[in-house]
Formats: structure tokens, sequence, C-alpha cells
């Protein structure tokens, strides 16, 4: 599969934006370790923005930012959301009151369990009338978000939206499935290069085999958290050099990425 990498947006522990983060990435400045800030989601009109939980903020952030980068409008492009678990602090709250004296859950709460949520938000948020799609593939629905996100601009030879994100669950939860830390990456993928196209991917199926970050502080982020499985990819590109990576996606099977930077 051949595609086109046009804009990039990033938010995780020390990786406040893709214009900051890749110099991180490169190596040209130290990377310090600090929480992940999501910002508030102003795409969304005042009764939205109070209701949305921090996966929507999270997920309209990085694709805001996809999107201002390139200079293109949201509402024209297909989108790819991609999460292991959604929004697990709504699912302990409903979960917390299932097993209260008082179950009656909250209207909000249940609009906000649902996987697609951040996709919902996102279209409202935009105007987008275009298909979005949501799906999760546990440890990896970053790559299974790449594979489908790249098949649907292949064959609608167009541009689309792919945003990844993942944030830790509470406790007891957190106990059984550990989530490092929140982390949100949006890609602009299309099939045809463009003006705006920042580097040419080229991606198969593989054996998996040992990859790992350059520096220790990104390969543990990379093993903790789902989404971060982008972040060879986004070193390859922040260096500006051609390169082969490898992206992890189950445990007998990877992704071969080929990253040539335009």
């Amino acid at each position: 599969m051949k595609l086109f990498l046009n804009a990039v947006g990033l938010r995780g522990p020390g990786l406040d934006g893709w214009e900051a983060s890749a110099l991180i990435l490169a190596g040209k400045v130290p990377y310090l370790a600090a929480p992940t800030a999501i910002p508030p989601a102003t795409l969304l009109p005042p009764n939205e923005r109070r209701r949305a939980p921090q996966t929507v903020r999270l997920a309209l952030a990085v694709g805001a930012e996809a999107f201002a980068s390139a200079r293109l409008a949201p509402a024209d492009c297909a989108a790819v959301f991609a999460s292991s678990g959604g929004d697990g602090e709504t699912i302990h709250d409903i979960l917390a009151t299932l097993a209260g004296p008082l179950r009656e859950l909250s209207p909000t709460r249940f609009h906000n369990s649902v996987h697609n949520v951040a996709a919902g938000y996102w279209s409202i948020a935009t105007g987008a009338k275009t298909p979005a799609t949501s799906l999760c593939a546990h440890d990896g629905s970053f790559v299974g978000g790449l594979l489908e996100a790249g098949a649907q601009a292949l064959a609608a030879e167009g541009m689309v939206a792919l945003i990844a994100y993942d944030l830790p669950y509470p406790e007891p939860l957190a106990s059984v499935r550990h989530i490092g830390a929140a982390f949100g990456v949006a890609l602009l993928l299309s099939a045809v290069s463009s003006t705006q196209s920042l580097a040419r991917l080229e991606i198969e199926l593989c054996a998996p085999d040992s990859y790992a970050c350059t520096r220790p502080e990104l390969e543990d982020l990379r093993r903790n958290i789902p989404a971060a499985r982008v972040l060879p990819l986004l070193e390859a590109l922040a260096r500006g050099e051609e390169a082969a990576v490898e992206l992890d996606y189950f445990d007998d099977l990877a992704l071969a990425v080929r990253v040539t930077p335009l």
C-alpha cells in the first residue's frame, strides 16, 4: 500500500503539538516528561463543549491541529477514529453507578460511553457530513486504523484523516488494563501527492521483529500506550531521512513502513 502523509497532529506526555514535538523526535532538543496537555474543545458549541469527555477533547485537539497545518477544511474529509478502549473514565463511572444503591445513569454519561463518541463530536465540531469510521483492535488499534484509513484513501482517491487516541483507565480497571498516559495522534493521508505532502509511506504486513524508538523515554511511551505505536513513524518523519520502520500490530504480526520524506 502506497500513501502520502500530508499533516500531523500530536499530543502526548512531553509532546505538545507536532511542530515542537518534531524537534524532540529528531533528537535536536531534549525530551522533558510532562503530563499530556489536553486543550478545551473550542471547536464545539458551548453545550457540547461542557459535555465532552477527555477522549473527545484529545481527539479533536490532534485532528484540528493536523487540518490547520494542512490548511484544509475538515468538513470535506472522511475520518477514521481508532482507540484501544474508548472512554475508560465514563465506563468506570457507569459501572460504579450500577454497583451502587442508586442505579440511575446520567444520560450524558451513557451518551459518552459509546465507542464512536469522538466521531460524533467531530461531526458536530466540523460540520462534516463525510463518512466517519470508529474501530478498536485492542493494542493493535493504531495499525488497524492506519490500514483502514489507507484503504479508504486509495479507494476514494481522496484525503482521509486518521485520528488515534488513548487515555488511562481509573482504578480498579487500570489494574487489569494498563495504559501509561493520554496520547493522541492525527495523520492526514491521501492516495496522491500534493504541495502539502510531507512524506510517501509504503506499508505492508510483516512478521514482527525487534524495533524500538531511539530514545528510552519515547520507547517507554511506545510500549505502554497503544496509540503511541506511531512513534517510530514520526521519528523517521522528524529526522527528514528515508527510513524503514516497524509498527507493532499483534503478537504475530507487524506493519513495515518505508518513510520517504518529500
